[in-house]
């Protein structure tokens, strides 16, 4: 790799890492809409709400929790630094640190969330009756 290729994938990787560190610092707002949208949710079944409130609440939910998966991901790639961009030895290396164990099983728990939530949480169509 030349002089110039090296000095670009250097300007990428603190790129990424300045839009993850951006993205990191919303992370506590985002988890406050995470639990303010989950509240909703809950407050609207037990109101017996109808199927399009009840739908769009749990669209609500699914939005709140991917930004703040995305965002505490963002957190992981920032605590593990730019050089894990490019350095994969280093990135497998910084995984190992607590700070950056407790940011990755934050991640995942969101994503664990998100993905229950969307097989079981979001409203789907009242099914019509069928003739028979």
């Amino acid at each position: 790799m030349g002089l110039l290729a090296s000095r670009k994938v250097e300007d990428d990787a603190q790129r990424r890492n300045a839009e993850d560190r951006e993205l990191a610092e919303r992370l506590p707002a985002l988890l406050e809409a995470v639990a303010s949208a989950e509240r909703e949710l809950y407050e609207a079944h037990n109101q017996g709400a109808d199927y399009p409130e009840l739908k769009r609440r749990g669209m609500d939910l699914d939005r709140a929790l991917t930004e703040a998966m995305r965002a505490a991901y963002a957190r992981q790639r920032v605590l593990i630094g730019p050089r894990g961009h490019t350095d994969r030895i280093y990135r497998r290396k910084r995984l190992a640190r607590p700070d950056v164990k407790e940011a990755t099983e934050l991640a995942e728990r969101l994503l664990t969330e998100r993905e229950t939530h969307r097989l079981h949480g979001i409203e789907e169509a009242p099914r019509s009756q069928q003739v028979g």
